[in-house]
This record gives C-alpha cells, sequence and structure tokens, in this order.
C-alpha cells in the first residue's frame, strides 16, 4: 500500500466514525426498537414483534397523515423552488457590496431562533395581529381570518425559513454557467425565453436537484414549526412521532412511526433522483 493511500485512509477515518456513531448506530436502534414489543411499566417489552408495522400499514389515520406530510412537504419544496430561482438568478449576477446585502437577506430566516421566528409569526397572524388589523383597515375583509393553527401558515412559515437551503445550491449552479452561451444563443437568434428554457434552466439544474431533495427531507421531517403554528388542527407524521415518544412513551410504536416515514421519503427521493438522472448525465456530458 503507497503512502498515499494510507494517507487517504487515515483522513477518511474520521469521517467514517462520525457517520457510524451518528447515524448508523442511531438508525440501527431505531429499526430494533420498532419491532419491540410494547412495555407495561417501561418503554418497550423484552420481546419483539411486527404488530407495530401492521397497525401502522393498516390504519387510515396514519396513512393519511403520512399523506398529508409528504404533500406538505412537496407544496412547500415547489413553492421555495419558485421563490428561490429569481432570487439566485440575482444573486448570481449580483457582485461585492450588493451580493453581500443579498446574502444577509436570504440567510437572514437562519439567524433567528426557531423558537422566535415562530412566536412571531403567532404574533402576527393572531385573530388580534397586526396583520388581520391591517387588512380590516385596508378594508380587504369584514372580520379577522383564522390563519394561526392552520396548514397554510404552516407551509408558509416553513418555505421563510427553508428557501435559503434551495438558493444556495442554484446560485452556485447559476454562477459556473459559462455566460458565453448566452451571448451566442441570443446572437444566433434566439429570444431570452427560449435562451432561458434551453440553456439556462437546464444547466442550473446541478442545483436545483440537490435543492429540492434537500428543503423536501427537510420539510417532511419539520417538527418546531407545524407544532406551534399547526397545533392540534394539523396533524402531520413528526408530531405524531414526538407525541408517541415523548408524550405517551411508547417507543417500539413511535420508532415505527419514524421509520414508516423515513423509508417513504427515502422512497420519493430515489424516485426522483432516478427520473432526474439522464438531465444530469446530460448536463455534465
Amino acid at each position: 500500500m503507497t503512502r498515499g493511500r494510507k494517507l487517504q485512509i487515515l483522513l477518511g477515518i474520521p469521517a467514517v466514525l462520525l457517520l457510524f456513531v451518528f447515524l448508523i448506530l442511531p438508525l440501527t436502534g431505531m429499526v430494533e426498537m420498532s419491532f419491540r414489543t410494547s412495555g407495561t411499566n417501561a418503554p418497550y417489552g423484552d420481546g419483539f414483534t411486527t404488530s407495530h408495522y401492521v397497525r401502522v400499514l393498516g390504519d387510515s389515520f396514519f396513512m393519511t397523515t403520512l399523506l398529508r406530510s409528504l404533500v406538505t412537504a412537496a407544496i412547500v419544496t415547489a413553492l421555495c423552488l419558485i421563490v428561490s430561482y429569481p432570487l439566485a438568478w440575482h444573486l448570481s449576477k449580483a457582485r461585492g457590496g450588493k451580493a453581500l446585502l443579498l446574502y444577509a437577506c436570504i440567510a437572514s430566516p437562519l439567524m433567528t431562533g426557531v423558537l422566535v421566528r415562530n412566536f412571531g409569526w403567532m404574533i402576527v397572524t393572531a385573530i388580534d395581529g397586526p396583520l388581520n388589523a391591517s387588512l380590516i383597515g385596508l378594508g380587504l375583509i369584514s372580520r379577522p381570518l383564522r390563519l394561526l393553527f392552520t396548514q397554510g401558515l404552516v407551509i408558509m412559515a416553513l418555505v421563510h425559513v427553508f428557501v435559503p437551503f434551495m438558493v444556495l445550491p442554484i446560485n452556485n449552479a447559476l454562477r459556473n454557467i459559462n455566460p458565453a452561451l448566452s451571448e451566442a444563443s441570443l446572437s444566433l437568434g434566439a429570444g431570452r425565453v427560449s435562451t432561458f428554457l434551453r440553456i439556462i434552466l437546464p444547466l442550473s439544474f446541478p442545483g436545483i436537484q440537490p435543492g429540492v431533495i434537500l428543503v423536501f427531507v427537510l420539510s417532511v421531517a419539520a417538527y418546531v414549526t407545524p407544532a406551534l403554528l399547526g397545533g392540534q388542527m394539523v396533524n402531520l407524521m413528526p408530531t405524531l412521532i414526538i407525541r408517541e415518544l415523548t408524550g405517551t412513551f411508547a417507543w417500539p410504536f413511535g420508532s415505527t412511526l419514524a421509520i414508516v416515514m423515513s423509508v417513504a421519503t427515502l422512497s420519493i427521493v430515489i424516485c426522483f433522483s432516478l427520473l432526474t438522472a439522464k438531465l444530469m448525465e446530460r448536463v455534465r456530458a
């Protein structure tokens, strides 16, 4: 074994250890816990069973909640993409102080604590909050709207915080596009819309794909925002999981819910990656 090969192995050991300790071990423990029997005086029993999976997969309530979580995540991802692409476009063209200002504005949701940010949404959207007061004052509505504890508010709040995770990879992809390609297209008679759809948009897909996957996974697993802004009126899978794990201390059943949600999310991510693999290969070629 060469010296360079030994150095590569030594440098890779910390990463492997981190993955093993913080990913593989917890996931293995979660899978094992999902097959444990329910305990009477303890969070779990000594035996093993598949009844938890039968219960989850056979109960329409849990399947509906899972579907609602996945659909909510898909809507959040789509809205983030719609909002983020123009921001990433302007950010990729900005230089100097303007670029720093745009970076600060885009990253601002991440600079505020999750509790502070969500309590801000609660204050703004309350029945007697400033948003309803402004709409009534402008004559747009006659009575206050119930915005708090709705799925729409949860989606809006998630879009607000996850936009930076979509903007930054798209911005990097747009910056890597050679400006000469657009100039050549325009000089050959193609319009700006045609140039964007045929050149810019496909070449920016290496930023769109990871941004979509990242935002989708984060949206499915989001807990604090749906719990605070959705309350008991919006049931999503993470809130059910935490309720089982910490509320009733039903660790095996809560672990089963987590595994089912993870498998469903991973399946969607794999399907999306396979469907977009050819486009990624064409762009990289």
